[in-house]
């Protein structure tokens, strides 16, 4: 039967029965079809060998586009599998998705994988691709995959449970194949090996089996693969940007937190230079809610186990809430997973009034979190944080104007600390929700006034919004272009339900308020972390721990250099006085390593003038004779707080 195509342009094309991707893509241009690696029809990607088998939209797929990007590393981790399989054949293999920026392949072997044994995977990789085999689709039934994977157990154990997430759904089961090798897939692959342009195998590590402890450790091995060998040498260039920014390296380094072992896993402890780093946020977020109205609570660390049966977070959210603790005749009582069913209390603690609406009540509460040993890394994910928590309890005429300031909010909170680049999600109901539509519906219609209100790019995420109200996810990208999530704004149609939350209408009848869920950091150890690899350790002035060094040249110089530490000091400016033995030289050089902001430098003609020599970091040098009075002035404005 023949098929109507919608072009990207919005042209219909009719194209004959039996026709393939690959030829509609000739017919619209040959550098098309050369630069085509998949076709979209409607809501599926298709290989572009597959008959077109209905009408509807249509579109190419090319290596330029994220789609294009997931099916290369998705067909670049098949051939890595195709090589752990043809150099060790005793091996098995698991799942190797697509990630952001790259893709991996986890393996059954009887010893992990060694730098060695990555160079010859590596290098039977560049084989396969030179080869340029054919990635070939078979569908079979579920009997037929059973004896072709019989095998391989984490396969057979895919094809028993059937996850639509894995397979092609329902009674069939598709494979790619190419020679000899085949994998289980629902695609599409490129067409052929030789398609991937560029590629690299990075590193190894264990994982267990479906991200379960419970289950068989594997290895994992880990690549990436770009549309052009530049493309590739630029995420490299990223990488290895990225490893000098490390926040677990600059923490150590600039002497702020650290994770001892004796602690546990998932746990920091801040030194006092990150003391006073941490203590800057935390005032500059309490500055911030109260500018916009919010007013600060406090709340304990654990609660009875009723409580969370409660608010539903022993249903939904058990497995990652620590165990309960119990004592002789007292009640369960867990530690908190988060702050929301405390603040409901607050609510919930006297009869409330329209008049009492909007209440906004914020507090940096701590909450625990159990997070599986592999997936816990530094400051980004951890067991125990500090969350900057605020909810909100208003009335359906409030709720445009509040979730309007809650977005001004959290873009004023990322652009003070120097976050320029920044887009949002827009998370839509789901399937499964709860509740009526009609306040999804608001909700949604509010939530998206809000953005485009702000003018922040933004996406539609439909269908994906948390099971009880739809929400707006803001990302930050930092300096070397990593997209990292901040701050969340969530609507909330279960809670004041569960517990039975309502006011006093302005007509004397009751109805029940609209919560809304904000956190703006969303964890302050995770903020600080993501902001300590975005400045690379070098912070704006006003949140460097120590802002200034003073230097003296010589011992005789002390007395003076302490004279405008405390000058300095009084001036509400952050000051150390490097005393030490050490040259002028390496005294000036420990500050730079350190990447305080500003060193003054102080000799014989600074004495007698009551000047000093000042010099910013980056600066190759300084500038000498500044009245100290000025310097003084100076490095205030520079150290200002946003919106001093």
């Amino acid at each position: 039967m023949p098929v109507d195509l919608q072009y990207p342009d919005g042209t219909v094309v009719a194209h004959p029965d039996g026709v393939t991707g690959l030829d509609v893509a000739r017919s619209i241009g040959p550098g098309l079809a050369k630069a085509a690696v998949a076709v979209r029809l409607n809501d599926s990607l298709l290989d572009l060998d597959r008959p077109l088998e209905s009408s509807g939209e249509f579109a190419v797929i090319t290596l330029d586009s994220s789609e294009g990007l997931d099916i290369l590393r998705h067909s670049a981790a098949h051939v890595l599998a195709q090589a752990v399989l043809d150099i060790f054949p005793d091996a098995t293999f698991a799942i190797g998705p697509p990630i952001e920026d790259g893709f991996y392949y986890d393996f059954a072997v009887e010893e992990p994988f060694t730098p060695e044994d990555l160079e010859r995977i590596s290098a039977r990789v560049d084989e396969i691709i030179a080869a340029d085999q054919l990635f070939q689709r078979e569908v079979m039934t579920v009997d037929e995959a059973l004896s072709v994977f019989a095998n391989h157990r984490f396969k057979v154990e895919i094809i028993e449970s059937v996850e639509p997430s894995e397979l092609d759904g329902g009674e069939a089961v598709t494979a790619y194949r190419n020679l000899d090798f085949i994998d289980l897939c629902r695609g599409p692959h490129l067409p052929s090996t030789g398609r991937i342009p560029a590629i690299k195998l990075l590193r190894t590590s264990g994982a267990y089996w479906r991200g379960d402890e419970a289950n068989e450790q594997l290895q994992r091995i880990y690549g990436t693969a770009w549309a052009s060998q530049s493309d590739l040498d630029a995420y490299m260039d990223r990488l290895e940007e990225a490893a000098k920014r490390d926040h677990r390296k600059l923490g150590s380094e600039l002497d702020l937190y650290s994770f001892p072992e004796d602690l546990g896993i998932g746990l920091s402890v801040w030194h006092p230079k990150g003391g006073v780093l941490r203590s800057l946020v935390e005032e500059h977020s309490r500055r911030l809610h109260a500018k916009y109205g919010f007013d600060y609570v406090y709340s304990p660390h654990l609660a009875k186990a009723g409580l969370w049966e409660t608010s539903g977070h022993l249903d939904f959210f058990a497995e990652n809430m620590y165990p309960p603790m119990q004592i002789a005749e007292d009640p369960e009582y867990r530690v908190k997973p988060m702050n929301c069913p405390f603040h409901v209390l607050i609510y919930q603690s006297r009869g409330r009034s329209y008049r009492d609406l909007p209440m906004r009540l914020a507090e940096l509460g701590g909450v625990y979190r159990y997070e599986k040993s592999g997936q816990v890394h530094g400051l980004l994910r951890v067991r125990g944080m500090t969350q900057d928590d605020s909810h909100t309890f208003c009335t359906e005429e409030q709720l445009q104007d509040e979730l309007a300031m809650h977005l001004q909010f959290v873009l004023n909170w990322v652009r003070d600390f120097g976050f320029e680049d920044f887009e949002a999600d827009l998370s839509t109901r789901p399937e499964k929700a709860i509740g009526d539509p009609g306040p999804w519906r608001v909700t949604e219609a509010a939530l998206e006034q809000a953005l485009q209100t702000s003018d922040i790019p933004y996406t539609t995420a439909p269908g994906e919004g948390a099971f009880y109200g739809p929400k707006i996810d803001v990302h930050i990208r930092d300096a070397i272009g990593r997209r990292w999530q901040c701050s969340t704004i969530q609507l909330d149609f279960q809670t004041p339900d569960r517990f039975g939350l309502e006011y006093v209408t302005s007509d004397n009848t009751t109805d029940v308020p609209y919560m809304i869920h904000c956190a703006k950091a969303g964890s302050i150890e995770r903020f600080i972390g993501v902001m300590v690899e975005h400045y690379a350790g070098a912070f704006p002035m006003w949140l460097a721990p120590v802002q200034v060094t003073v230097v003296p040249v010589a011992d005789r110089h002390l007395d003076y250099a302490r004279e405008v530490a405390a000058t300095l000091g009084e001036a509400g400016l952050r000051v150390e006085v490097d005393d030490s033995n050490d040259s002028l030289g390496d005294k000036v050089r420990t500050a730079i390593t350190h990447k305080h902001p500003a060193v003054i430098v102080v000799g014989d003609a600074d004495v007698e003038g009551r000047t000093v020599g000042l010099r910013f970091y980056g600066e190759d040098g300084d500038t000498r004779g500044v009245p100290l009075d000025e310097a003084g002035k100076s490095l205030v404005e520079k150290a200002a707080k946003p919106g001093e």
